[in-house]
């Protein structure tokens, strides 16, 4: 998923998710165990356009919830995940858990949020004391230690999208670039309060608007907060914030790891970033003695550090002022909270209401505390035998990535062994971490809802940094059990499929293989081929950022990568927006590899034999019917227009249009020239 801070991260999360994966859902799906036939149009030619072919029923009679900016089988299977959660939270309460144990950590932790009356009665108490101190910054070197004292590890560049921070600068904790048995930080650029830079910079009418209601928004912000003119103090910040996105990257040159790779000492921040006292700053962010970093976007740096030097103090100070009450307001008074949701619920997403308290608070609690709920989501909700099934069905992909890396003509044998090599190392997590986060640091209050955010930020950011130079576990999970979604880490060289997403209509035990195939598979095809993408084909078997292709491999890897971000670039949701094929290549190349590995697993899995047919549907059929559905969304406008801006994931529509590429759906459908979505053989994109 897609983060800014932590905090701000939850926030937008309450709001909208676009997560990895969205599949849509229906009663007869899960009762039939296989494809949900009656989600289906068959009015429609699936050549002409193979995602209403199957999803067109679905996407005519279902309607987005007032709540929500999309709605798909992942925000319903993830309310189930809420849902769940919100039990085990109730028996926690319920229970007398041992003082300071995990389980009274949880039920403080959700009955401080539920707490409404507590949270009002307090007003803005709690961020006084910070207010103040930004208040009293005297000189730029005041500044510059309170920046940072600000910093937080609320940026993930390879695995969430997250490639900014709200405040001005964020860290990550992960292997090194050239050292990955050691954990090094990377600083990464910061210092926006919308999604990206497009939002401050694109010269056209609706983004004109949002502007102008962002504007506005931090105007009101400010004011409930107490601060005298703050219609001049809000176009101060937001004319600073358009001066740094002129200095922030864009998505798709972030994605680019090889320009990501700048190892600085800290004498070089003076030199190749000057304005911002960088001794001041690390000394605030208890970095003092860390002796380098790798700066993700060192012309963002230099540019930002520009504007400390050069824009009034002041003008910083209100900045850091707004910044702050922003990333807290979902725990700070109703008035405060119904005006964050103002602007990034109905401006930014569409959405008219905020979701239900309890479930809002589920999602606090598994922020701050998911490794404690995870174990006993697990504990609950994943059987042994359900592990065992999906890692058998891992293995059996795996397997078939390595025959269709052994039977590719076009990569030569060093590269070949070297991802050879890449695969028998990969490691693959099912259901649940080996080890869980020890939270034995972690104070957490039942009547202290701010607090227990804004400490738990402090015990993130200390967790993390505590880490720098000690040995990478390279079996470290970054997702919770009870999270709805999958992910590879290049820099592990590993896969995490949490729980949550190991059920139906993902993966259903009593479904058909093509079902199965179609859905989960493709998801776990998916996760695997992002070891070759357009990033994953950078790092070696261990995790080094290192170049391991022949030159002839590179130049022809690249030419049929270039193929398929031209294809999803005539993609056109709106007549002035059209998909940046370069921003979503390496998830198209995950599509594209994932269902192709998927289908040959699934024949595997026959072992000669006849699939059965479902509906009228052969197995083939169905498999990419299945693939289908996993992409069905109903999406608002605006939710729509983010996605395409902020997001490295194609809008499920055009994901759902990978089937073009690959040969067996053509004979599956008997599609022939003149369909829609045909394309001639040598038109179609073949990579793995």
């Amino acid at each position: 998923m897609k983060f800014t801070t932590k905090l701000a991260a939850l926030a937008s999360m309450l709001i909208l998710v676009f997560p990895l994966l969205e599949f849509a859902q229906s009663a007869d799906h899960t009762a039939r165990h296989g494809i949900a036939v009656a989600n289906m149009d068959r009015s429609i030619k699936p050549g002409d356009n193979f995602y209403e072919y199957a999803n067109g029923d679905w996407l005519k009679q279902t309607k987005i919830p007032p709540d929500r900016a999309a709605v798909g089988v992942f925000s319903l299977l993830d309310d189930k995940a809420n849902q769940q959660t919100q039990t085990l939270i109730q028996d926690v309460a319920k229970s007398k858990s041992p003082a300071g144990s995990n389980q009274e950590k949880i039920a403080n932790f959700y009955e401080s949020y539920m707490n409404e009356a507590a949270i009002e009665k307090r007003g803005l108490d709690p961020l006084r004391p910070q207010l103040q101190a930004i208040s009293a910054i005297k000189d730029k070197r005041e500044l510059a230690r309170a920046l940072g004292e600000s910093l937080r590890a609320d940026v993930d560049p390879l695995n969430n999208t997250n490639f900014h921070t709200m405040n001005l600068f964020g860290i990550w904790v992960s292997p090194g670039f050239e050292d990955p048995e050691h954990y090094h930080p990377y600083l990464l650029q910061g210092g926006l309060a919308l999604p990206t830079r497009d939002y401050y910079l694109a010269d056209n009418p609706k983004m004109r608007d949002v502007r102008t209601k962002y504007q506005a928004h931090v105007a009101k912000m400010l004011e409930l907060a107490g601060f005298n003119d703050s219609a001049a103090r809000a176009a101060r910040i937001v004319e600073l914030e358009h001066s740094i996105a002129e200095n922030h990257l864009t998505l798709a040159e972030n994605e680019d790891v090889h320009k990501a790779n700048n190892p600085w000492t800290q004498a070089d921040f003076a030199a190749k970033a000057p304005g911002l006292d960088w001794t001041e700053y690390f000394n605030g962010a208890g970095l003092a003695q860390q002796k380098s970093f790798i700066v993700w976007q060192p012309t963002a740096f230099a540019g930002e550090s520009a504007l400390v030097a050069s824009l009034p103090l002041d003008t910083w100070k209100d900045w850091l002022s707004y910044h702050l009450i922003e990333q807290y307001a979902i725990v700070l008074p109703k008035r405060f909270a119904d005006e964050h949701f103002a602007l990034y619920g109905e401006t930014l997403t569409g959405t008219s209401t905020q979701r239900p308290r309890w479930q809002r608070g589920v999602m606090l609690v598994n922020a701050f505390l998911g490794d404690a709920v995870g174990q006993i989501y697990a504990k609950r909700y994943f059987s042994p035998e359900a592990k065992a099934k999906m890692q058998q069905m891992v293995a059996n992909e795996i397997a078939v990535y390595e025959k269709r890396l052994e039977a590719l003509t076009w990569m030569a044998p060093s590269t070949k062994a070297e991802a050879e090599a890449k695969l028998k190392a990969l490691y693959v997590g099912v259901g649940y971490p080996e080890t869980w986060r020890d939270y034995s640091k972690y104070e957490v209050r039942p009547d202290d809802a701010f607090g227990d955010v804004w400490r738990g930020r402090l015990f993130d950011y200390h967790y993390e940094i505590d880490r720098l130079g000690g040995t990478v576990n390279r079996h470290e999970w970054s997702m919770t059990p009870q999270t709805v979604n999958a992910v590879n880490l290049p820099l592990q060289n590993a896969l995490n499929f949490p729980a949550a997403i190991l059920q139906p209509p993902f993966f259903d035990p009593k479904a058909p293989a093509a079902a199965n195939y179609g859905a989960i598979g493709s998801v776990m095809g998916h996760e695997i081929s992002h070891t070759f993408d357009t990033e994953g084909s950078t790092f070696d078997a261990q995790g080094r950022l290192r170049n391991w292709w022949t030159p002839e491999d590179l130049a022809h890897f690249g030419k049929s990568t270039q193929q398929l971000a031209k294809q999803y670039d005539t993609y056109q949701p709106f007549p002035d927006l059209h998909v940046n094929g370069e921003q979503t290549l390496a998830e198209d190349i995950a599509d594209l590899a994932g269902i192709r590995a998927a289908y040959d697993s699934f024949h595997a899995s026959l072992n000669g034999a006849a699939a059965p047919v479902q509906d009228g549907f052969t197995g083939d059929q169905q498999f990419f019917i299945a693939f289908g559905q996993n992409w069905a969304t109903k999406v608002r406008e605006q939710a729509l227009r983010q996605q395409v801006l902020t997001d490295p994931h194609a809008p499920g529509q055009y994901r759902a249009e990978t089937v073009r590429n690959v040969d067996a759906w053509y004979k599956a459908f008997d599609v022939k020239p003149g369909k829609t979505l045909y394309l001639a053989p040598d038109d179609r994109v073949h990579i793995w």
